[in-house]
């Protein structure tokens, strides 16, 4: 495989329609005018990525207090984002990006390590798109735990007490 084209700031973001957790279609150029968290998971329901959406979900008061919207994208389908929302209270939209294009166009598929391996995956990254489209903030390979309260450390929002 080869390298994978990794976004930067000052970048357009690459737009998109997916459908979300009811099969809704929803895209980037509906959030044109305000900036969006756009953030790629590698499965719905599984422990890290259940306690980064959690952790969204948790501050996404304080986030959309900033005027930052979120939206998650996996390979999932919408029946298991949706499921995933009902299980664990996800409060913004689930995208399912089921043949993987967008993922590969922000540079979020590609070769990873996984448990000493090189595997093609899902690149657990988050990007902050500004309201005239164009990359803020790109994070690749970023962790689940504790990336929220760091991301809001970086972008200056004041975090949930809890």
């Amino acid at each position: 495989m080869t390298d994978t084209t990794r976004l930067a700031p000052g970048d357009d973001a690459p737009d998109f329609t997916l459908p979300d957790a009811d099969g809704n279609p929803v895209s980037l150029a509906d959030y044109r005018g305000r900036s969006v968290i756009v953030y790629f998971y590698p499965a719905a329901m599984t422990p890290g990525c259940t306690k980064q959406a959690c952790d969204f979900s948790t501050n996404l008061n304080e986030l959309e207090g900033a005027g930052l919207a979120v939206l998650g994208i996996s390979p999932d389908a919408p029946a298991k984002l949706a499921k995933f929302r009902e299980t664990e209270g996800v409060t913004f939209p689930l995208l399912s990006d089921a043949d993987k294009s967008v993922m590969q166009a922000w540079g979020a598929f590609g070769e990873k390590k996984l448990y000493g391996k090189v595997v093609n995956g899902v690149i657990r990254s988050t990007f902050v798109v500004d309201a005239e489209g164009k990359i803020s903030v790109a994070q690749y390979n970023v962790k689940a735990t504790g990336h929220v309260a760091k991301l809001m450390r970086e972008l200056d929002v004041a975090q949930a007490a809890g």
